[in-house]
C-alpha cells in the first residue's frame, strides 16, 4: 500500500489546525505557508473535510477553519478517509477479481494488511500527533543582571538562550 501525496498532506494540514487552531480559525494561507503546500491543493482537500464533518470553515475577515470535532477524537483514518484516499493494499480494490476475474492467491494476505494499517491508523488520533510536535524553539532574551543599585550600574551583559 503506498499512501499518496493526498492523504500525506490532509493529515499534516489537520495537524496544522489542530496545533495553531483553537477558538480562532486557521486561514489556509497560513497552513499553506507553515507546511509548503499549495494555497489551492489545500482548498481542495478541505472542502472534502469540511463535506465529512471533520472541519468547520467561518467566512469573512478573520475566517478560516477550525477543527469540528475534539483532536482526540479525529482518527487519522477519519482524515485519509474523508479526501478519499483508499486503504487498500490489494491489486484488486477489495473486488476479488485480480486474476482474470478470478481472486488471486495472496487476496486474503493482503487484505488482512488492510484490516491491519485500518486499525493502527483508526488508533491514531490528531491530539497524539500534535503532542508528538516539537514547541517551536525560541529565543527568549533574559536579564541576568543583579538588582542595580544606586551608587554602581551593573556591568553583567544581557544574554540570548534558547
Amino acid at each position: 500500500m503506498r499512501l499518496t501525496t493526498k492523504g500525506r498532506f490532509a493529515v499534516t494540514a489537520m495537524i496544522d489546525v489542530a496545533m495553531y487552531g483553537g477558538k480562532r480559525p486557521v486561514t489556509l494561507a497560513a497552513v499553506s505557508e507553515r507546511q509548503s503546500i499549495s494555497l489551492s491543493y489545500l482548498e481542495q482537500l478541505f472542502g472534502k473535510l469540511r463535506r465529512h464533518g471533520l472541519v468547520d470553515s467561518a467566512r469573512g475577515p478573520g475566517g478560516g477553519y477550525t477543527l469540528a470535532r475534539a483532536p482526540d477524537t479525529v482518527s487519522v483514518a477519519d482524515v485519509i478517509l474523508a479526501v478519499d484516499e483508499p486503504i487498500d493494499a490489494t491489486q484488486c480494490g477489495g473486488r476479488e477479481n485480480c486474476r482474470d476475474d478470478r481472486r488471486c492467491m495472496t487476496h486474503d494476505l493482503w487484505a488482512g494488511l488492510n484490516e491491519h494499517i485500518f486499525s493502527y491508523l483508526h488508533g491514531v488520533t490528531l491530539a497524539e500527533l500534535v503532542a508528538q510536535q516539537k514547541p517551536a524553539e525560541v529565543a527568549v532574551l533574559q536579564d541576568h543582571r543583579q538588582a542595580q543599585s544606586t551608587a554602581a550600574p551593573c556591568k553583567a551583559p544581557i544574554i540570548a538562550t534558547a
